[in-house]
Parts: C-alpha cells; sequence; structure tokens
C-alpha cells in the first residue's frame, strides 16, 4: 500500500507537527480545566458568603453590619454574635487555603482582593476585631497571620495575642 519511504516521510510528519501538536493541546486543556476548577472554587466560596449574609440579616439584633461594638447584648445574643463570628473565621480560613497563593495571575489577584476586602471590613468592626485573637486559637497558621497583619494594617496597632495556655 505504501512504500517504506512515504511511512518514513508520515513518521516524520508526525514527530515535527503531530507530537508538538499534541503536547500544545495537552497543555491548553490543562489550563482550561484548571481555570475551571478555580471558577468553580471561586463560586462555592462566592455562595457561601452570600450564605453566611443570610445569616447576618437573620440577625438584625445583632446589628452585625454596623462598625462600632453591639452594646448591651444578652448573654443568648453574646453566644450568637460568636457563633457568626466563628462561621466567618472559618469561611476566610477556606477562601485563604483554597484561594490564597504567594503568586497569583491577575485574575486570581482580584478575586482573591474581594476575600481581602470582606477580611479588611471585618476587622474594622469592634466586636469582631477584639474578639480575633480567641477565634484564631487553632485555626490554620499562615491563615492566622495573614489575617492578623490585616487588622494591624486596619487598626494601626499590633492585634493582642492570648495569653498561653
Amino acid at each position: 500500500m505504501f512504500d517504506p519511504q512515504t511511512w518514513e516521510l508520515a513518521s516524520y510528519v508526525v514527530t515535527v507537527i503531530g507530537l508538538p501538536l499534541a503536547i500544545f493541546l495537552f497543555i491548553f486543556e490543562q489550563r482550561k480545566e484548571r481555570s475551571t476548577e478555580e471558577d468553580e472554587v471561586y463560586q462555592l466560596l462566592s455562595n457561601a458568603y452570600n450564605d453566611f449574609l443570610k445569616v447576618v440579616i437573620d440577625s438584625p439584633d445583632l446589628r452585625l453590619r454596623s462598625e462600632f461594638a453591639t452594646q448591651d447584648l444578652s448573654a443568648e445574643q453574646q453566644e450568637r454574635m460568636l457563633i457568626v463570628f466563628d462561621m466567618l473565621i472559618s469561611l476566610f480560613e477556606r477562601a485563604y487555603l483554597t484561594a490564597y497563593s504567594e503568586h497569583m495571575t491577575p485574575l486570581q489577584r482580584r478575586r482573591w482582593n474581594s476575600w481581602e476586602d470582606f477580611m479588611r471590613e471585618w476587622v474594622r468592626r469592634d466586636d469582631f476585631y477584639h474578639r480575633l485573637p480567641k477565634l484564631l486559637k487553632g485555626e490554620d497558621p499562615e491563615f492566622a497571620a495573614y489575617l492578623r497583619r490585616i487588622a494591624e494594617d486596619e487598626r494601626g496597632k499590633p492585634l493582642p495575642r492570648l495569653p498561653a495556655a
């Protein structure tokens, strides 16, 4: 059917054109898949933050969107506020562990900046800031250090540390 020279020519074509094309397509598909996964993670985290905000809306007595500490809370309200803050720390930590990196693409950086904005907004709230040392106890050390730096940057002073147990 084909003589040996034709087969040899075909093998050169595959080697010179086909193999690099296959490698390029493989890399392209891997990047596309990674991008899709990052989009999904970002969307899941965004949905989780929206769900968290529903909890905030369902607790108007705690006045959680105020920058200032809510005064005269009952013991039950204080417990609910602590639970809400625990939920928020958990969400921030999940975002940090899944979306933060020292070396981010511009798109990853834009997405992360929105999370950092949320963190900055919450550390400006007195109730959250003053509970932060306790809330960070037992959390991922790199995440805790990151949130501490944000708090110190926003407040212009070091965040108090809990006494060693």
